[in-house]
């Protein structure tokens, strides 16, 4: 078995990814729902869906210190989990069918399997070598001089 990936930024987390898929596909699913669900059931669904991704960037940036980490995963955790209720109430209004509710749902429980993952493991994510960022030299003040 090879060694696993590096993760340099939080673009690079499996769970992040696979957030911004579910995102994606609750959008076009939502995009098929009636008019007078605008300001209500279509925005809640988008808004819970697409702050799973938000928080976990979060988390990443808070890996400093680990009760920030994991506070931030948990709010993940519980957008994933609003995001499922709404998906649900999306289905008992028929404006889902069963088969994109329960592929919508699958990826919610996936998600959620990987945050509470992350968060049982917050201390690998949180060590001091896991912070050290290497930078190329960068030219942080241009020269005055012409």
């Amino acid at each position: 078995m090879g060694e696993l990936p590096r993760v340099a930024t939080f673009r690079d987390l499996m769970v992040y990814q696979k957030a911004r898929q579910l995102a994606h596909e609750i959008f076009e699913a939502t995009s098929r729902f009636p008019r007078e669900e605008t300001y209500s059931l279509t925005d809640q669904v988008r808004r819970s869906s697409r702050a799973i991704g938000a928080q976990v960037a979060e988390a990443w940036a808070k890996r400093r210190y680990e009760a920030h980490f994991i506070s931030k995963l948990t709010d993940a955790d519980a957008e994933n989990q609003g995001t499922q209720h709404w998906i649900e109430v999306a289905l008992d209004c028929k404006y889902l069918s069963t088969a994109q509710a329960q592929s919508l749902l699958g990826a919610c429980s996936e998600i959620g399997r990987m945050l509470g993952s992350m968060i049982s493991k917050a201390s690998h994510f949180c060590r001091p070598e896991a912070l050290t960022i290497r930078e190329e030299q960068t030219e942080y003040f241009t020269s005055t001089d012409h």
